[in-house]
């Protein structure tokens, strides 16, 4: 549904699951009216102030690149279908790109894309041995309820910290 925002060396992609519907019809990136990404990256010191998502082109010069795991389909994850999860697209985008870190914004695109059950916080994951792997709590207000966002915050002081 939406183009991958991505460049080479990045230091951060961040990976959802798909697309919602809202960002589906608006053609960008965490489009949906009560999603937290924008507001956090600007919370955490990832961006100099809160970007729109019809600015997401611009995290490429910030360092930020945007991906999915499903690329075909968008909606609810209980709407996804399984089939259309590709981790092994994701795992060659991420070796062709080579990004310092690799961010999931959700535990279930975490599951997905490394294949194993991760908490929130920075991950051991083997899929992809030689990076900086992190799992955040999703920001979609569908997930208000469980929302933590120390997870978000050890990230932004992990990069900034880097640079």
């Amino acid at each position: 549904m939406l183009s991958d925002r991505l460049a080479h060396g990045l230091e951060v992609v961040f990976c959802g699951t798909a697309a919602s519907h809202a960002s589906a019809a608006m053609g960008h990136y965490y489009a949906g009216p009560g999603n937290r990404f924008w507001p956090l990256l600007a919370e955490t010191g990832l961006t100099p102030r809160r970007f729109a998502p019809s600015e997401d082109h611009l995290l490429l010069s910030l360092g930020i690149g945007l991906t999915d795991l499903a690329k075909d389909v968008c909606g609810m994850d209980r709407d996804i279908p399984k089939a259309a999860y590709a981790p092994d697209r994701l795992a060659a985008v991420i070796a062709e790109f080579r990004p310092k870190r690799l961010a999931f914004t959700s535990l279930t695109a975490a599951k997905i894309g490394l294949g194993i059950r991760c908490p929130a916080g920075r991950a051991e994951a083997p899929r992809f041995p030689d990076l900086a792997v992190w799992v955040l709590p999703s920001p979609s207000g569908a997930a208000r309820a469980t929302f933590d966002a120390a997870p978000w915050h050890d990230l932004g002081n992990h990069v900034r910290g880097a640079l």
